[in-house]
């Protein structure tokens, strides 16, 4: 598994578990970037990355399709 280039940011909780549970699963940012983009969350993988980096805070709605792309429970991203 690769390692991380930088620390963890402190915009919020959900990035490290997001970042755990999508290498886990074997799935690329590149690919959760474009699953999440199908369905209608725009993002870019500079602003996803900061997301899983803790650097910038998720919305809810990307919280909610990470989620049901992830197959797990919103609460399990926190």
């Amino acid at each position: 598994m690769k390692t991380r280039k930088a620390e963890y940011g402190n915009g919020n909780l959900v990035g490290r578990n997001i970042e755990r549970l999508r290498k886990e699963k074997g799935i690329t940012q590149k690919d959760l970037i474009s699953r999440m983009q199908v369905l209608g969350c725009d993002i870019n993988p500079t602003s996803y990355s900061k997301l899983e980096g803790q650097i910038r805070i998720a919305t809810d709605k990307e919280i909610f399709v990470i989620a049901k792309i992830l197959n797990v429970t919103v609460d399990s991203l926190f």
